[in-house]
């Protein structure tokens, strides 16, 4: 009993002098918030303009997502990286192999799948490029 009582004053005191643990951490994004941030509007845009097969709009939208400020280095990362995709197979290289420099420095875990890796068109960049 005596021990309870004396961690609640010290706890007490803890907090009167301003030294108590810092406050809970925020609440997780969910993503009707991340839908309220331009960027990250524009990269959910992009991806679906690449996933249907929209090129030129896909484009647009990632490079907009990117002027944006996407927050997450992967998000970032993904946006470049579909760039360099569309980039390499409109034979614009040197575009190509720019994006995979900067999806890796966005995120230096970042690494193209096998079968991604293995395309006979941004392959050979990504693999010059990220070794």
């Amino acid at each position: 009993m005596r021990r309870a009582f004396a961690v609640a004053l010290a706890a007490g005191l803890a907090l009167l002098a301003g030294c108590a643990a810092p406050p809970a951490a925020a609440p997780p994004v969910g993503l009707t918030d991340l839908m309220e941030r331009p960027a990250e509007r524009a990269l959910l845009d992009g991806l679906r303009a690449y996933d249907d097969g929209q090129y030129v709009q896909a484009e647009a939208a990632l490079r907009q997502a990117l002027a944006g400020g996407l927050r997450s280095g992967r998000d970032q990362a993904s946006a470049h990286k579909l760039l360099a995709f569309i980039t390499c197979t409109s034979e614009r290289l040197a575009e190509c192999e720019a994006a995979f420099r900067a999806a890796r420095a966005a995120d230096p875990a970042f690494a193209l799948t096998r079968p991604e890796a293995g395309h006979p068109l941004w392959g050979p960049v990504y693999r010059q490029v990220v070794p």
